[in-house]
């Protein structure tokens, strides 16, 4: 299975998906075409065109699957899928509706196709959308999403900030709250940082600030760029979301 998952998309000062150039196009290397799934936005020919830009600099085509008169036969023709940020119960309820999680999961798992996700289509990568950071605008059939890893991401991971006049929860609040009921690691990646998956292997890159991974058994843990985090892949990191 070969996964690149972006904790965001853009970042302060440079355009849209720049600061992570370096690795999409190691990711992508070869790919001649990719299928883009924009549903997590209300324009997706606005969005499809913009991930079009960026991809074009990397020689690469962008169809968008909304446009295909059967989108299940267009992510079975795909030679990479990539998934955008932007509401992830929209996102998921799209997929849903389109019989698109099945497709996507099958044509990642089975047949190797690459899958780049950010934001939203991060989560969609995860056992459940249990800890997006998104309101419900709509409701989904389910939670279930993808399950191409089998722990949680908490993409945008924001730190406790001392002195915060906000009085509502903090993201490490929320997160412990999750695994009072739920036996499954969380990793809150920060924005910059990125995890890259080749089969058992899995990498966490991007920026300094690195990712910090919350467990029911342990005090979060922090992992700087370059952490070896194959370990969350092991038999003993699975959880039954299904049942949860």
């Amino acid at each position: 299975m070969k996964l690149l998952l972006l904790s965001n998309s853009s970042a302060p000062g440079r355009a849209y998906l720049d600061h992570a150039r370096e690795v999409i196009a190691d990711h992508l290397a070869g790919i001649e075409e990719l299928l883009f799934v924009p549903y997590a936005l209300a324009d997706h020919d606005g969005y499809t065109a913009k991930v079009a830009s960026f991809m074009d600099g990397l020689g690469i085509r962008v169809s968008g699957v909304h446009t295909a008169d059967d989108p299940r036969a267009a992510v079975a023709a795909a030679r990479a899928v990539f998934i955008g940020g932007g509401n992830s119960f929209r996102l998921l309820k799209s997929l849903q509706e389109r019989g698109l999680t099945e497709a996507i999961t099958r044509r990642v798992r089975q047949d190797g196709v690459p899958y780049m996700g950010s934001s939203a289509g991060t989560n969609m990568a995860c056992p459940t959308l249990r800890t997006t950071n998104d309101m419900p605008i709509v409701q989904p059939a389910s939670f279930e999403t993808l399950g191409l890893v089998p722990f949680q991401i908490n993409p945008h991971y924001l730190d406790p900030q001392p002195g915060s006049a906000h009085m509502g929860e903090t993201r490490e609040e929320r997160l412990t709250q999750f695994l009072q009921d739920n036996d499954v690691p969380v990793l809150g990646l920060r924005e910059g940082t990125w995890l890259r998956r080749a089969d058992d292997a899995l990498e966490l890159g991007g920026v300094a600030a690195g990712a910090r991974l919350f467990t029911t058994d342990a005090d979060p843990a922090e992992y700087a760029p370059g952490a070896d985090l194959s370990h969350l892949l092991s038999a003993r990191a699975r959880f039954d979301h299904r049942a949860a």
